[in-house]
This record gives structure tokens, sequence and C-alpha cells, in this order.
């Protein structure tokens, strides 16, 4: 049971994954987390900004080109997986009883994203934890038009690998020492990644507060 947590720390580690598991490790984890409903707690903007960072400082024995055209593939692949699922699936997605590694309160939460945003989703969702596996999943069982949804889907996937990765090898090029307040700046993204998260459901408890006092 220790070993089985132990393995389960590593796999939500960075660091750990480029050092031991290296680029198809990133590869895998990144189709994963944007597509399969399963990968919603694997790491995601800091694991892209890591990736970049340990290119540049030479951590990692893969270039920035096929680091980033690998990610970039990875995410348009595991969008359009996760539009499949979705569009296989449909409402029975709705039905599924939760799991370990499932939650269908994320699908509702990604519903109403969706809902809110329209197909736009696809884009803003690249950058919020959990939106982002479920959004093209929810996609596909509402049956967005594929057309629609393949441009959403590599425009996002391109922002959201060009920001993050590019930014974390540029930093690395530009000031080395930052290696030594990686800490620091995964706590940060994680903090700004699911601050829309806690905003919406902040708003959620306040309206259902609201509702219960009428």
């Amino acid at each position: 049971m220790q070993d089985l947590w132990l393995s389960f720390q590593q796999l939500l580690d960075p660091e750990y994954l480029l050092s031991h598991g290296g680029f198809y490790i990133v590869v895998l984890i990144v189709f994963a987390e944007t597509g399969l409903f399963f990968g919603f707690f694997l790491p995601g903007d800091y694991l892209l900004f890591l990736a970049g960072l340990f290119c540049a400082l030479g951590k990692i024995d893969v270039d920035i080109t096929t680091m980033y055209f690998g990610i970039l593939a990875a995410g348009i692949l595991g969008n359009f997986a996760g539009y499949w699922f979705g569009y296989r699936t449909g409402p029975v997605l709705f039905k599924r009883k939760d799991s370990m590694l499932f939650k269908r309160k994320y699908v509702i939460m990604a519903e109403e994203f969706f809902q809110k945003y329209g197909g736009t989703a696809l884009i803003i969702g690249r950058f919020v934890p959990i939106i982002r596996t479920f959004a093209p999943i929810f996609a596909g069982v509402v049956k967005l038009n594929f057309r629609k949804f393949f441009l959403y889907n590599v425009l996002g996937a391109f922002l959201w690998v060009s920001l993050l990765t590019l930014m974390g090898y540029f930093l690395g090029v530009k000031f080395p020492a930052i290696i030594n307040y990686v800490e620091y700046i995964i706590v940060a993204l994680i903090v700004i990644a699911f601050l829309p998260i806690a905003i919406a459901l902040l708003k959620r408890w306040l309206k259902n507060k609201k509702a219960n006092k009428q």
C-alpha cells in the first residue's frame, strides 16, 4: 500500500516525471489530462512550464522544438479523444457513478462552463484544471460541429502550450537561477490555475445560500 501511495505521489510530481520519465511520459500525461476523464488529477500547467524550463537548463535529454511540438500534438490529440468519447457515450456519462477516477460533479462543472462560454470554452478551459479535461468530452456529448471543434481545439492547444512551455524555456535561458525557486513557481501556477474554480464554487455556494433563505 505504501509503495502504491509513493507511485501515486511520483505521478503528481512534475520534477520527478521530467527527470525519470522524460519526453514520452510528459506527452502521455498531457494526452491523458486533456481528454481522458480519469486524467483530471494529473499535473498540467506547471508540467508544461517545467518541461520548457528543463529543456533550457539541459536537465532533460530533448530539445525545446521536439518538446514543444510533442506536447502540442498530445494536447490536440487528447481533445480529439475526449470529443470522441463524449460523442459516443453521450448522456450516459452523467449517469455514471462516482469512483476514485471519476467524479460526476466535474462533468456538471464542465457543462456549466461550456453553456456559459460555448465553443470558446475549449480555448479558455485549457488554462483551467478539470475543465481542461472535461470540456472536450462535453463538446462531444452536445455534438458540437466538428469543424468548430477542430478550430477551437487547435487554437486552444497552441495558446496553452506556447504560453506555458515557451515561458518556462525563455525564463530558463535568461535566468538559469530560477530553478532554485521552482517550488514557489509551482505553487503560484497552481493557485492561479485553480482560482477560477474557487470563484465559481464560491458563487455557487452564495447562490445556494441565498436560495435557501428565500
